[in-house]
Parts: C-alpha cells; structure tokens; sequence
C-alpha cells in the first residue's frame, strides 16, 4: 500500500464510520517506532506506521486509522479529542 492507497482507505473510512470527510493528509511515517498512528493537531494530518500494516495485516492498520481518526473528528468540533477525555 502507498500513500496514495492509504489517503482513499482514510477518506473511505471517515465517510463510513463517521459520517464525516477527512480533509487533510494521511501518510505513512517510517521513523514512528513505538506506536501504530498519530494524528497532528496543527496540520490536522494523520501518520502511520507501516509496520503495522506489514506485520499485523489490514485490519489492524483499519482499526489504527479508525482510532486517529477519533481524535481527528473530535478536535476540528471543538471536543475533547483526548485519551483522557470523556468525549473520547
């Protein structure tokens, strides 16, 4: 999967799970070692880590997307987009 792929399985999944558009950029970043994703609160971009895509499968990059996503759609409204808060 290249960046490319990745962008369209993110719109795909915003639209699907949560009713909503991704509007920014979804790539995948090499030098991410100890987790699967993070989401960006300045740029609003998300980057994954292709390792997980390699060593866990498809299903486990979704689900890592599905979470980034969480935090993404909870920030741009205004909410607590945190582990630790209770909207998340």
């Amino acid at each position: 999967m290249d960046n490319e792929e990745l962008q369209k399985l993110t719109e795909d999944l915003s639209e699907t799970y949560f009713k909503k558009p991704f509007r920014h950029h979804a790539v995948f970043n090499d030098r991410l070692k100890t987790t699967g994703g993070r989401y960006l609160l300045t740029s609003h971009n998300i980057e994954l880590n292709r390792k997980y895509l390699i060593e866990h499968g498809r299903e486990e990059l979704i689900g890592i997307i599905k979470h980034e996503l969480c935090h993404y759609h909870l920030h741009l409204e205004g909410k607590g987009y945190k582990h630790r808060d209770r909207d998340f």
